[in-house]
């Protein structure tokens, strides 16, 4: 313990340090003059966050998705779709099943 704490982490830790200062420096020889520059922690994951439950997770990805100015298509049937690419059959769109490699042309 004292060894790590004159010469750094040992372990993967040491090599999540090294990519996180290798990407910091990637990033800083790219980014514009203005703006607050990367460190390496930036880019270094935390391993002892606890993991969060999908509901939080689905709402900072709706946050993420609404900021970057998406649509919420999560239970809509807009056009015969559903949300996962279907048609109302429950076969994919766009797709002939019978030549599976092939797509249906589409009236146009």
């Amino acid at each position: 313990m004292a060894y790590e704490q004159v010469t750094g982490p040992l372990g993967p830790e040491r090599g999540d340090v090294l990519h996180g200062i290798q990407t910091a420096a990637i990033v800083n020889s790219l980014r514009g003059k203005r703006g607050r520059r990367a460190r390496a922690q930036d880019f270094v994951p935390r391993w002892d966050r606890a993991p969060q439950d999908w509901e939080s997770m689905l709402a900072a990805v709706k946050t993420m998705n609404k900021a970057l100015g998406g649509s919420d298509r999560t239970g809509d049937k807009a056009g015969g779709k559903q949300a996962g690419g279907t048609d109302d059959k429950g076969g994919r769109s766009g797709h002939d099943r019978r030549h599976p490699g092939r797509h249906r042309r589409q009236n146009r």
